[in-house]
């Protein structure tokens, strides 16, 4: 069960990079997840606020047609680092190995940037709306889905 999470939070870092660090910082601070050792910082209030900016910038960016594909050599790297530091917190926050939730969460990271972008990319042909509607729908279900 741990694992299985640890690579649904990739999956969705690979939909809104920003939005599940943000959500495992808040959840550690809380203390609904018990993370401890090097991933400790993850919980300090300086971190919940950095990473609270950063995912309400992503969401606003996110609509502007200049920003590059999630696919694309960066930002595909920028999801695989906080799908593995996600799947990371919450592997050992249930028991589990700090090295496989980080690699799971990575490779959800990675899964979940390519089906995004495809689920994406057909939903705005399908309704023949603009991509800034299907960017919201995203956004939704991201957030509902933490």
């Amino acid at each position: 069960m741990t694992y299985g999470l640890t690579f649904l939070i990739g999956f969705l870092a690979g939909h809104r990079s920003l939005t599940p660090p943000a959500a495992v910082a808040w959840a550690t601070k809380v203390g609904w997840l018990k993370v401890h050792g090097a991933l400790a910082f993850v919980g300090e209030a300086w971190s919940v606020g950095i990473f609270t900016v950063l995912a309400l910038g992503e969401l606003a960016a996110d609509k502007w047609a200049k920003i590059p594909n999630r696919t694309d050599v960066p930002p595909l790297i920028v999801r695989m680092l906080t799908g593995g530091l996600c799947g990371a917190c919450v592997a050992v926050s249930g028991g589990g190995t700090l090295e496989i939730g980080a690699a799971l969460g990575a490779a959800g990271g990675v899964a979940g940037a390519f089906s995004g972008f495809h689920a994406r990319k057909r939903l705005v042909q399908m309704l023949g709306v603009p991509d800034f509607y299907v960017a919201v729908m995203e956004d939704h279900r991201t957030i509902s889905l933490l």
